[in-house]
């Protein structure tokens, strides 16, 4: 099991138990298609972020995701279109209070939704972050950046996973 894997799978469990995602995972192929240039942008903040701030670094990705999944669901045919649909998201306020922007304005999320979603968020940058540490990695690696970018890419498609499924997508094989 590559890490990448390891991740996935310990962060799908953890959402499952907590029924915060569907038993089918979805293959959302818009929204993994803006997944590359979402984690290019995010790596001059998120890497800048990581020594001091690890969770909000990893976290902050699982909005990007939930957000991500409510533009796929609403406008997609503008959302779609934006060069980089991350520093759209973060300069509505910076960085540093994306998530309360992403919950508030993107998610219209009111309590108690409000707070048990970054909660949630929290918990799975956590076991990410969790994760990653017990790998054992040497910091400043090759290594080291491809295991942060392998946690950013599940935290991204979880927070899509969540939102689509928060949203009433119930995902079925086809044919």
């Amino acid at each position: 099991m590559t890490f990448e894997e390891k991740i996935h799978e310990n962060l799908y469990q953890y959402l499952l138990s907590q029924n915060e995602i569907d038993t089918r995972f979805p293959d959302a192929i818009d929204i993994e298609d803006k997944w590359p240039s979402i984690g290019q942008s995010y790596m001059v903040d998120g890497i800048r972020e990581f020594r001091d701030y690890p969770t909000v670094s990893l976290g902050w990705m699982m909005y990007v995701g939930m957000a991500v999944a409510k533009f796929w669901d609403e406008e997609w045919e503008i959302y779609g279109n934006l060069e980089d649909l991350y520093l759209y998201l973060r300069d509505k306020e910076g960085f540093d209070s994306m998530d309360e922007y992403i919950r508030r304005d993107v998610l219209q999320l009111h309590t108690p939704d409000y707070d048990t979603t970054e909660a949630l968020v929290q918990s799975c940058a956590e076991m990410a972050y969790s994760t990653l540490r017990h790998e054992n990695i040497e910091p400043g690696t090759q290594q080291a950046f491809e295991a942060y970018v392998a946690c950013l890419h599940q935290l991204y498609l979880m927070g899509a996973a969540v939102q689509l499924y928060r949203m009433g997508y119930k995902m079925q094989a086809l044919g």
